[in-house]
């Protein structure tokens, strides 16, 4: 024994630390970082096979499977839009906007995934606050938040609360109502959005990254190759016309402005009449007049709005936490080449880099605009480690599948509330409904499916199963009421906060999983109920706002909102505590603490 831990919860502590410091500073996939952790505890024996193996069989982890394919069967059949297009209006006043904003996507982030919910608003919010004239940044954070205080109103509205409902289900034998979260939800909602309101003044005013790429002409410019060119005949690479001081080159269009080559390869010959189209300096660029030979055009014929003709595509990108694009260059990472496509220009918190755009050392939160021939091909959700698309491929059709993947999803939440049907079978029934309407494909489901994120789950499982094996969760606990006393109230809010802090920098579903054995053993050795203090701990886990990496919806804006890390700090930290005392607040009002029996 040392410091009152065995060997097997000292090989515990060491390796969820390692696991914590790995996903905080690196960027190894997240669910094999969960899996390696498991496979440690597993081969040092900490955890036996049937343990080791039981975050798979969870009942948490295959309702989460189930509802990915039921969230396919609403997001095909346009729900989303169909609810976006109704409700959001023209507000007179800020404190309108906010409102009209934050309570529909609560409301659909209390039954869908929350990642999912934001990425649809994001550009209908960037467009919505040109029409109200305020500035995205106002708006995009609150939509973030909105997401993750919807998300606890139910238990199907974010892992972590049906990771702790299911640890509480196989520690209890009872199961959890899906609306058991929200009346508290609720509460803290309109604490939230009461809050943004009160706090507007802290919310940045950014300047919108798309702007600084509304004029090609402000950073690429075209020059014509004369027919006496001394150099016609070599080719591009031969000339080292494809990567020059000042920037590089984006396109090649023939003298009868019909034939198109982007990416430009290094054999392509010079002919007489070409225009190339370079991105990068202006001022710099206009010296291959005198080192080439050639001459700025006077009728350029490459313009933004040609990819809305279908003569090319432009299309904007954010770079995600994470990505394995930051740090390098276009120049040298070879990923204009793998994905056949041309960076133009790059914006970081709104305002164009002047610099040439393969020069530049790439950020997280970095605007891209890709250019490529024709309709970029690229499969997006294979670049989602590295990038975010934000427009659509599949345009759903409103129609009666949409009304009936809503029915479907009703039937599915009141059969699960009412205790007619558990609700893994709900969702399973969910999902043969929306087979039989076609409200989405088997290919659409099986896409779907986030397999990345079970994983992760799973994993999270067998973490919190191993901290309450070993003995830590008795002794943090223990800690805990050593150092906060017997009030339980104290001692629920001191867990919460723990909780609230550390989801900052990991999983939220980790984060759950992690505390839960905590959290129980605390309320059994107060000799209270444990189930009002994980109804606390669920709001807890999931209130992150301080940092852009607490939640993948914080992701999601923090490029288009022009954001800087400072920036979540500066509402977020108000935020968390605000939300941490509503949370505790209405937890003792709804649920009042019960002495075990």
């Amino acid at each position: 024994m040392f410091l009152g831990f065995g060997l097997d919860a000292w090989i515990t502590i060491l390796t969820v630390f390692g696991m914590f410091t790995i996903l905080l500073f690196t960027k190894l996939r997240s669910d094999v970082v969960f899996l390696c952790a498991v496979g440690i505890l597993y081969v040092t024996g900490v955890l036996d096979t049937k343990e080791a193996l039981s975050g798979i069989s969870q009942t948490s982890v295959a309702v989460v499977g189930v509802l990915f394919v039921v969230i396919a069967g609403l997001t095909h059949t346009g729900v989303l839009q169909w609810i976006t297009k109704h409700l959001l209006g023209t507000p007179t006043n800020y404190a309108k906007a906010v409102a009209r904003l934050m309570l529909p996507v609560a409301a659909l982030s209390s039954f869908l995934s929350n990642t999912t919910v934001v990425a649809l608003f994001v550009n209908i919010v960037k467009m919505w606050s040109k029409k109200l004239g305020v500035s995205p940044s106002k708006l995009l954070i609150p939509l973030s938040y909105a997401s993750g205080m919807g998300g606890v109103c139910t238990l199907i509205g974010t892992p972590p609360n049906l990771i702790i409902s299911g640890l509480y289900e196989e520690k209890t034998g009872e199961a959890m109502n899906i609306l058991a979260t929200t009346v508290p939800g609720l509460f803290c909602l309109a604490v939230g959005v009461l809050s943004i309101i009160a706090m507007r003044r802290l919310l940045p005013d950014r300047k919108a990254p798309e702007e600084a790429f509304e004029s090609t002409g402000d950073y690429t410019v075209e020059m014509l190759v004369p027919s006496d060119n001394p150099h016609i005949g070599m080719t591009v690479g031969e000339l080292g016309l494809t990567t020059v001081h000042g920037g590089s080159l984006v396109e090649l269009r023939r003298f009868d402005n019909e034939t198109v080559m982007s990416p430009v390869p290094d054999d392509e010959p010079l002919m007489g009449g070409d225009r190339l189209v370079y991105a990068g300096q202006i001022g710099e660029l206009l010296e291959l007049e005198e080192t080439h030979g050639l001459v700025n055009a006077d009728h350029p014929v490459f313009h933004y709005n040609d990819a809305a003709r279908g003569k090319h595509s432009l299309r904007t990108a954010y770079i995600t936490f994470g990505s394995s694009l930051i740090g390098t260059t276009m120049g040298t990472n070879g990923f204009e080449k793998e994905h056949q496509v041309t960076l133009v220009a790059v914006s970081r918190r709104g305002s164009r880099i002047e610099e040439s755009p393969r020069n530049v050392v790439l950020k997280a939160g970095d605007t891209l605009l890709l250019e490529s021939l024709n309709e970029l091909k690229t499969d997006t959700k294979h670049l989602s480690r590295d990038l975010h698309f934000f427009e659509s491929e599949e345009i759903p059709n409103i129609g009666w599948g949409t009304l009936f993947s809503s029915l479907i999803m009703i039937a599915m939440v009141t059969l699960s509330a009412c205790g007619v049907l558990p609700l893994l079978q709900c969702a399973i029934l969910a999902v043969f409904a929306m087979f039989i309407f076609r409200c989405c494909t088997p290919e659409q489901a099986m896409r779907s499916v986030n397999w990345d994120i079970l994983m992760i789950f799973a994993g999270s499982a067998v973490l919190g199963l191993a901290i309450q094996k070993t003995g830590i969760a008795e002794r943090m606990a223990t800690g805990i009421l050593d150092i906060c006393g017997s009030n339980p109230i104290v001692v629920m809010a001191a867990i919460c906060f723990a909780g609230t802090f550390i989801t900052e920098f990991i999983s939220n579903t980790a984060a759950g999983a992690m505390f839960f054995p905590i959290m129980y053993d605390a309320a059994e050795k107060l000799g209270y109920e444990p189930f009002p203090f994980l109804i606390a701990l669920m709001i807890a886990v999931s209130s992150s706002f301080a940092t852009p990496i607490g939640s993948p919806t914080h992701m999601l804006v923090y490029g288009p909102g022009g954001y800087r890390f400072s920036d979540f700090l500066k509402i977020g930290l108000p935020m968390n505590l605000i939300i941490l005392a509503a949370n505790i607040l209405i937890v003792c009002l709804v649920y009042p603490l019960t002495p075990l029996a």
